[in-house]
């Protein structure tokens, strides 16, 4: 059976976060490599500090429930999903936020005892 790169591509967009997440995960330990982008050329990139925001959970703190329901609501994840993106902190939440949109976010994690940071 050859590769076709056009369906690969097509079963990605059809993946949900914490699927892309485990792929990626799956990727990084079977060759050894890392998905993170190096120090040096992350801090060579000016993103525009007004520009939208990547929001990450970076950690799920003391009592995951609320932050799962807070998951589901952010994200319109089911129960399971967003269990599995929780569980797998540090994880994306969101991307493309608007500045305002990604504190206030940021500021509803942390009242309930978990840690979102914007990129």
């Amino acid at each position: 059976m050859a590769f076709n790169l056009e369906t690969f591509i097509n079963e990605l967009k059809d993946m949900k976060v914490s699927e892309l997440n485990d792929l990626v995960k799956a990727i990084e330990e079977e060759f050894g490599v890392s998905a993170a982008a190096p120090v040096a050329a992350a801090a060579s990139s000016t993103e525009d500090e007004d520009g939208p925001k990547t929001l990450e959970l970076t950690d799920a703190g003391g009592s995951k429930v609320p932050v799962i329901k807070l998951v589901r609501e952010l994200t319109g994840l089911g129960l399971m999903d967003a269990k599995k993106l929780v569980d797998a902190a540090p994880s994306m939440l969101k991307e493309n936020v608007e500045p305002a949109q990604a504190e206030e976010i940021i500021a509803s994690f942390k009242e309930i005892g978990a840690t979102v940071s914007a990129k």
